[in-house]
């Protein structure tokens, strides 16, 4: 199967390019300015996905089986100091990209967020209707809409939970973060009243290629963790999981306004082989950036062993 990622470089992108090109796919991977490493099978393009002429010839070039799109400004602070960008690559783009996907005859993969929902009504299931509470969830939703529109029985919209995982630059995951921060000497304030299920990129990987192997399966569902947890519990079990005190290095705080966000996951789970991972499946998947190794030793914590792959 030819398949054309965007977003290739980011936290899901990159799980997804891997294990793509681990199960035999040819994989065009649509990076920004940041690069893959040589991956078999996987050929890299860079293109700006604010300029949807580039992105169509890109599209009719490749020809691809299937189309998925893990791009997105997925942070709600970057996406409310640039509104437009944001509108571009959340909502634009996203549009385009399945327009482009159905004339090619592609399935389309679309990833969007728990927090299509203001988290008022948990558990979310996948027909309840969103009502987001930020201009974030605002863009995914408007894509959701537009996309639906174009290719129903060809499209599967995923919305997802917190994702964490190992990034291609070690920095962007949640345990990467807090690892740095705390290295820097920082105690990292977290939330204790907004909760998710914290979900792994590889395993989301693993569902997105489960997904492309069944063409019946179409419409808007939802994917998250076994486990609904909240910041500060997450920081403290990866405290925890690296041998640090949680105390020394996690702040519990309380926000605004609290949030549930838990999304019941039974339409999706009841037609798929993949199960929802649990948190501690998360902790043991997580790889400590090699520049923190001195850091970790110095105060005293714990290295995890490493573990290979025989293939």
């Amino acid at each position: 199967m030819t398949i054309l990622c965007t977003g290739a470089t980011g936290l899901v992108g990159y799980n997804f390019v891997k294990a793509a090109s681990a199960a035999g796919h040819n994989v065009v991977a649509v990076c920004g300015k940041k690069r893959l490493p040589p991956l078999k099978n996987v050929q890299s393009v860079s293109l700006d996905l604010t300029e949807t002429g580039g992105l169509q010839r890109l599209v009719l070039d490749v020809f691809p089986d299937a189309v998925v799109n893990c791009a997105a400004i997925a942070s709600p602070a970057d996406v409310d100091k640039n509104p437009d960008l944001a509108n571009k690559l959340n909502t634009e783009m996203p549009e385009a990209l399945a327009m482009y996907a159905h004339h090619v005859g592609a399935r389309f993969i679309h990833i969007s967020t728990d927090m299509v929902f203001d988290g008022s009504a948990a558990p979310y299931v996948n027909t309840d209707v969103p009502m987001p509470c930020t201009l974030y969830g605002t863009t995914k939703l408007l894509a959701e809409k537009k996309i639906l529109k174009i290719a129903p029985a060809e499209t599967v919209i995923l919305r997802i939970s917190h994702v964490s995982g190992n990034s291609l630059t070690g920095r962007r995951s949640l345990h990467e973060k807090l690892l740095r921060s705390w290295a820097a000497g920082e105690k990292t304030k977290c939330r204790t009243d907004e909760i998710k299920c914290p979900l792994s990129a590889s395993v989301l990987a693993d569902l997105i290629l489960e997904i492309l192997q069944r063409p019946k399966l179409s419409g808007i569902y939802h994917y998250a963790g076994a486990e609904p947890l909240n910041r500060c519990e997450m920081a403290s079990r990866i405290a925890e999981h690296f041998g640090l005190d949680p105390e020394k290095y996690v702040e519990p705080i309380t926000g605004e306004t609290p949030r549930n966000l838990i999304l019941d996951c039974h339409a999706l789970l009841s037609r798929v082989k993949t199960p929802a991972p649990t948190y501690a499946q998360l902790l043991e998947e997580m790889v400590l950036p090699q520049d923190l190794e001195d850091w970790l030793r110095s105060v005293g914590g714990k290295v995890p062993i490493k573990r290979f792959v025989i293939s």
